[in-house]
């Protein structure tokens, strides 16, 4: 059956930048419809790594992946936006003030502007090319840590140069009863004070590190690990012990229907005006990873001032005859609950 609704804004994906924006679009007097192809709220912080430490939101100076999209979520509260998950928008049509949007669920939701916050798109891990890997994923082989305590006093194997490896390596030392951390490089791509941590923990003995090296076999029986084979750029072998592989080598991609859009597009990003994080068309906006601009710094806090430029704007487009004037949150407060 058709489902027939009406908005301010509609909202494409419901991760920190898309919560961010009900928050911002509520402030303004704006309604709002999240739209999001998960069956939970929270894109990738919730679906991959809900336990993972996060240092860089302001006033926290550490809070979980959870625990922000948690907060986020209580921030949105008040302005009661909708919510339509596990359904992806097909297809967009219209102009500003009058787009229709239609999702794979029978979804027909009209809206005056859409902000597309959808991350990076759709999006999976990318495995890495070990024939029997399959056999072993969701038991002894993980691409996300979302229950840290199931790890206590395992020897892992962690596979990776990016923050995730190294911010991993350090938290599970804590409670794991080895880690090897393995790259294909001497150099790791992580913050300094991750980098510095991880020397640390080295040093104590908490965490073995081999470089250069790469995944080469796994071995185990009845879904479970038991050793792990790598080898250096020459081909040479090691075999380690181990209960877990933590492969962190990044997300595989895809814009899916966003690509058929008439969007201007750069690689798997949108362009966006940097300024009111407007995209090529009229009435749409981009915020978070997926939009793009020069010298963008893809931080979650960047979402956020952007989630904030879009709805202002919004705001402009909508009412452009309307004397707008900027009020602090701390002087307008929050509208009273019905």
């Amino acid at each position: 059956m058709t489902k027939q609704m009406d908005t301010d804004v509609a909202i494409i994906g419901a991760g920190p930048t898309g919560l961010f924006a009900v928050f911002q679009c509520g402030m303004l007097g704006l309604k709002c419809h999240i739209i999001d192809s998960l069956d939970q709220i929270g894109g990738q912080c919730t679906a991959l790594y809900p336990e993972k430490p996060i240092y860089d939101i302001p006033a926290e100076p550490s809070i979980t992946a959870a625990d922000l999209i948690e907060q986020l979520e209580a921030q949105a509260a008040p302005f009661a936006p909708t919510l339509h998950l596990g359904q992806q928008v097909s297809e967009i049509s219209g102009i500003e003030g009058d787009f229709t949007l239609k999702t794979d669920k029978n979804l027909i939701l009209t809206a005056k502007a859409i902000i597309i916050a959808g991350g990076a798109g759709s999006f999976g891990p990318n495995r890495p090319p070990i024939e029997n890997i399959t056999e072993f994923e969701g038991t002894s082989v993980f691409y996300a840590v979302r229950n840290r305590s199931q790890f206590s006093g395992k020897r892992i194997v962690i596979a990776g140069g990016g923050d995730s490896a190294v911010d991993w390596a350090n938290s599970l030392a804590e409670i794991a009863a080895h880690i090897t951390l393995i790259h294909r490089r001497d150099k790791f791509r992580a913050a300094q004070s991750s980098l510095d941590k991880l020397a640390e923990n080295k040093a104590l003995g908490k965490i073995e590190i081999i470089t250069p090296a790469q995944l080469h076999s796994l071995h185990g029986n009845n879904n479970l690990l038991h050793k792990i084979t790598i080898a250096d750029l020459d081909g040479k072998t090691l075999d380690l012990d181990a209960d877990i592989l933590l492969p962190f080598f990044g997300l595989a991609t895809d814009l899916g229907p966003v690509a058929t859009w008439g969007l201007n597009l750069d690689h798997h990003q949108i362009k966006t005006d940097q300024s009111t994080s407007a995209t090529s068309t009229q009435g749409i906006y981009a915020i978070g990873d997926i939009a793009t601009y020069p010298h963008k710094l893809k931080l979650i806090l960047t979402g956020f001032a952007e989630a904030a430029q879009a709805a202002h704007h919004i705001l402009h487009r909508i009412n452009p005859e309307k004397v707008q004037h900027f009020e602090y949150s701390t002087t307008k407060g929050l509208p009273l609950k019905n």
